[in-house]
């Protein structure tokens, strides 16, 4: 079924998808906000540009934009796939807790921010051009990817990355030279097992994005952990 959204404000285009069939294309967005909120069973396919909260607490729907999306995509999601040809805004993947984000383009800030993880829910965000700053703080669980793709030369995340880490696991396709992580994470080369890892999740992306799994790989991957199991105990509990 197809929608079109223009002059829909986003309680129109939110009912609209909601009495549509499981497979649903919206053509003309442009900034309305909350499309496929909270929706398990609904296909979306979006031409133009999505506002805030693309997605927000999606417990099982795709979503798939053909465009840039905005700020809070997949805010506190639980389950499904919200894939962006473009760019997205601030605070991709806020407290998200299970689900895939794969971004084909950059990211603004606080990507991934209070990422978590619980039992077989192991969110992952996967940004394929750059990411601005505070990258994945207070981030608990969960997997980040930054690749990089058309930033040669340049630093792929920048300032206050990992700020607050205490869980999970981030992968940076980069030596990661000059940039500045706090002393609580660890930032080592990936090894054959962190390796053994990523390459799904790269496959998918590629897949998804239609580039070549070899070009990805020919670059060093830095892992970023958390180095204690909570690293700000001693801020808060006395000894």
């Amino acid at each position: 079924m197809r929608i079109n959204t223009v002059g829909l404000d986003f309680r129109a285009v939110n009912d609209a998808v909601r009495e549509a069939d499981s497979e649903c294309e919206l053509t003309g967005c442009c900034g309305q906000r909350f499309i496929g909120a909270g929706m398990a069973d609904k296909h979306l396919v979006i031409r133009g540009t999505p506002g805030n909260a693309l997605g927000a607490y999606l417990n099982g729907a795709e979503i798939t934009v053909y465009g840039n999306a905005q700020d809070a995509t997949g805010d506190t999601m639980n389950a499904g796939r919200i894939v962006v040809h473009g760019n997205i805004g601030d605070a991709a993947g806020y407290a998200m807790r299970g689900g895939q984000i794969f971004v084909k383009g950059n990211a603004g800030y606080r990507a991934g921010i209070h990422m978590k993880a619980y039992q077989d829910k192991v969110p992952q965000l996967v940004i394929g051009g750059t990411a601005g700053s505070f990258l994945g703080e207070y981030q608990a669980g969960g997997v980040i990817v930054v690749l990089g793709l058309g930033a040669e030369g340049r630093k792929i995340v920048s300032n206050f990355p990992c700020t607050g880490m205490h869980g999970g696991k981030m992968f940076l396709r980069s030596s990661c030279e000059g940039v500045r992580f706090p002393p609580q994470v660890t930032a080592n080369p990936i090894n054959d097992a962190q390796m053994q890892e990523l390459k799904p999740i790269l496959q998918e992306y590629c897949s998804l994005f239609s580039c070549e799994l070899s070009a990805v790989l020919d670059a060093p991957f830095t892992v970023i952990t958390p180095d204690t199991a909570n690293p700000y105990r001693q801020m808060y509990v006395a000894n």
